[in-house]
């Protein structure tokens, strides 16, 4: 079975097991810009103590992909396209990185979990994102979408 397979095999459990319609969409996605960040970010979910994430809306434009909306539902894959874990949007708000609180870094389960911590390892990641996409990011202007989830489903 190839990865594709896989995904489409457990989008079509996830629907089942939820008791959702068969036209119910499930996006697939990875946390992170590399394969070894989307490992480590997957198990954070899986195991716990992440709940929550961020995207720059701008590079959500320029890739072409639609922004989460509360209630919609998610597989995250793993590092290498694997699936992990189906979660839901419980909530979103819009704002720059410096609008982020000591509550949501704790929630998004990185790191130390402070906001300082936080706040470095986004600057690193949003960094990396500009010079990758050529788009220009200012901590303090550039709109991100802050999301809080929640696992709905776990991969077998």
């Amino acid at each position: 079975m190839s990865e594709a397979a896989e995904v489409a095999a457990y989008r079509e459990q996830v629907k089942q097991d939820l008791g959702l319609a068969p036209d119910t969409p499930v996006e697939a996605f990875h946390f992170g810009d590399t394969p070894e960040l989307a490992n480590e970010l997957a198990e954070l979910v899986v195991s716990g103590p992440k709940r929550a994430t961020v995207g720059w809306i701008a590079e959500a434009e320029f890739d072409g992909d639609t922004l989460p909306e509360v209630g919609d539902l998610s597989i995250v894959l793993d590092g290498a396209g694997q699936p992990r874990c189906t979660i839901r949007v419980t909530e979103t708000r819009r704002g720059p990185l410096l609008s982020a609180d000591e509550a949501f870094a704790w929630d998004e389960g990185e790191g130390d979990r402070s906001l300082a911590w936080w706040l470095d390892g986004h600057r690193d990641y949003f960094a990396r994102r500009a010079a990758v996409t050529g788009l220009s990011f200012d901590e303090g202007t550039s709109e991100l979408l802050f999301e809080r989830f929640e696992v709905v489903h776990r991969a077998a």
